[in-house]
């Protein structure tokens, strides 16, 4: 079990959409999303500042990152249950935020050894987190920088392409997967569509940084069943 599992950080992120209110933006960007909702196939009936708060933090170029979940599985020793440990990086600066994670990657993950894992994140989280890295003007780190990498160079993992062994026809969320393989989900805390609700309404910021740690956890446990390993007990995961 030893070889599949080596050297990888589990992510998720949460956003959010980039100000608390539609009427918060500026004309312009008022305008650029309504153009965007427009694209999206906006109910006539439905206000644009609910579509906006329903749909914006999907988009790195109307949202945010509040929260980076990190975790990777160790060993004590080579025939020992392994272990999982998990943190999060959480703040109202994502340019901070963005800062401190770039630092984290620089210093625990070599590009030649260490590879990113996240469900769904070659399609959302990694190309999310290197468009708001630049946005913030922040330097992309070698791990997330694909320029000029050929495929099989690219230290991206994602239980969602797993999962789909080439087949392209459908989304497969990380709860379905979770209750497939009768891992505890992380929605009973809340769900993705709430994260903006706890954010700008409910100010609660830990909550959702718990939230996103589940979500790593289950994102781990999925990677094990996709290669056929034994799932960490929960007495061996370690929130810090």
């Amino acid at each position: 079990m030893h070889h599949p599992i080596n050297n990888i950080l589990f992510l998720d992120i949460e956003t959010v959409s980039c100000v608390g209110s539609y009427d918060q933006l500026t004309e312009a960007y008022q305008q650029l999303w309504k153009k965007k909702a427009a694209s999206l196939g906006k109910p006539e009936e439905q206000p644009i500042q609910d579509f906006f708060l329903e749909r914006a933090a999907i988009y790195a170029e109307f949202g945010k990152i509040i929260v980076i979940g990190c975790g990777y599985i160790t060993f004590e020793e080579p025939s020992a249950i392994p272990t999982l440990r998990i943190t999060a990086l959480s703040g109202d600066y994502e340019k901070t935020l963005l800062t401190q994670f770039k630092t984290l990657l620089e210093k625990i993950v070599n590009q030649d050894k260490w590879r990113l894992c996240a469900h769904n994140g070659k399609e959302f989280d990694f190309p999310y987190l290197c468009r708001r890295m630049l946005v913030n003007g922040i330097s992309l780190p070698p791990i997330l920088d694909l320029t000029n990498k050929k495929p099989w160079e690219v230290p991206h993992l994602d239980t969602m392409e797993m999962w789909k062994f080439g087949d392209r026809k459908s989304f497969t969320s990380l709860d379905l997967l979770a209750n497939l393989f009768h891992i505890p989900s992380s929605k009973s805390v809340m769900t993705g569509s709430q994260v903006t609700h706890y954010y700008y309404t409910k100010k609660d910021l830990p909550a959702i940084a718990q939230y996103c740690m589940q979500d790593v956890v289950v994102a781990a446990q999925i990677f094990l069943k996709l290669n056929n390993c034994p799932t960490i007990p929960e007495t061996n995961i370690i929130f810090a």
